[in-house]
């Protein structure tokens, strides 16, 4: 009788891992039902998560834990799917259990790490991380997310220690590719950012963000013929045309050829579906080049319509009005309205703006005498 028992048992569970490998899952959890040990039982709980009913995947593993509740397996699968369905107190609950154990397993820490992310505790998150590289120092996610948030923070040293540590296990991990050419970016040094952003491209990495910050450092890094390829190489993507037509105008612009400049600047503007103030002060300074000091004045003005925070656009439609109007009351209001509108101007600007003043009023004072 044992022996036949035990036979079925052996039966029903081939059948049901054959449907469940098939992906008929819910045969495969009548079958599973039939065998009731500890493996069909963890089975059907990942079924249930396998065709999205998640509720009877959580009841199921709970079930098996309050049976078994050494079951490190169940409690581990349990706290991923709680996790992933945002139960993030129950999540805690499970991994602070696993870590407890003093197991040497990096992924409870990592998902522990994950967790406390959740919880916006990123101190607890990162010291869970490298918890699990303490264990496995070849652990990328936890590299991978320490990495990330050093990036984040713009703290490059912190951060390529953890990245190149990934690079080292696995030297073409996008991810951690991604990171190194966003930590240099990010500090502002371009043609260190160069090599692994064209490394990406290598790999296959043919996106619109790659494209795009490639394009920036061979700009900042004056490499102008590889950031105009690039840029048109970017504009392939329709999403990205403004951000492509903005950046070969300032390319062009830089390289003095301003009927370029306009040309790709202006299509730019029609192209974009949100705020230009860059663009409107491209186009003002072109004109301004050009000797054009009105049609300067009315970029400039257009600018900081787009964007009245920013007082550098308005302070340089102060200058272009103090070239252009003949009339010194004129040209007082646009230096009075800016004194009035950005009273915590820098002060060496906020300075020269109140001599200047004075200068037009002394002006003003002789013409009426």
């Amino acid at each position: 009788m044992i022996l036949f028992k035990a036979g079925a048992q052996t039966s029903a569970l081939v059948v049901a891992d054959s449907l469940y490998v098939l992906g008929n899952y819910a045969m495969a959890i009548n079958e599973y039902a039939k065998v009731g040990n500890d493996k069909s039982s963890i089975q059907i709980a990942r079924a249930y998560n396998a065709i999205g009913n998640y509720d009877k995947a959580i009841a199921q593993y709970r079930a098996i834990l309050d049976k078994k509740p050494e079951l490190d397996l169940a409690r581990f699968e349990l706290g991923k799917l709680l996790l992933k369905t945002k139960k993030y107190e129950s999540a805690m609950e499970a991994f602070k259990t696993l870590v407890s154990l003093k197991q040497e397993n990096p992924e409870y820490f990592y998902y522990l790490g994950r967790t406390y992310e959740s919880f916006k505790e990123t101190d607890k998150a990162n010291q869970a991380f490298k918890n699990a590289v303490e264990m496995d120092s070849t652990h990328l996610r936890s590299l991978y997310a320490l990495g990330k948030y050093y990036v984040g923070q713009e703290i490059k040293d912190s951060a390529l220690v953890y990245i190149d540590k990934g690079l080292r296990f696995y030297e073409d991990d996008v991810a951690m590719i991604n990171l190194k050419a966003l930590a240099f970016y990010n500090n502002g040094q371009f043609q260190f950012a160069i090599p692994h952003f064209e490394r990406l491209l290598e790999l296959g990495e043919e996106k619109p963000f790659v494209f795009e910050k490639l394009a920036y450092c061979y700009f900042r890094n004056w490499e102008p013929e590889k950031a105009l390829k690039t840029y048109h190489k970017l504009s392939k993507f329709p999403d990205k045309l403004a951000v492509a037509y903005s950046g070969l105008g300032e390319v062009y612009f830089k390289e003095k050829e301003l009927d370029s400049a306009q040309y790709y600047i202006e299509k730019s503007i029609k192209e974009s579906k949100a705020f230009f103030p860059q663009e409107y002060a491209s186009l003002g300074r072109i004109a301004r080049l050009r000797g054009q000091t009105k049609k300067s004045l009315d970029y400039y003005v257009k600018a900081w319509e787009e964007n009245k925070d920013n007082y550098y656009n308005y302070y340089q439609v102060c200058l272009l009005a103090d070239e252009y109007y003949k009339d010194p009351k004129t040209r007082l209001n646009y230096y009075e309205k800016l004194l009035e509108m950005y009273p915590d101007l820098v002060p060496w600007l906020k300075e020269w703006v109140k001599n200047r003043i004075t200068e037009i009023k002394e002006e003003i004072h002789f013409v009426g005498n």
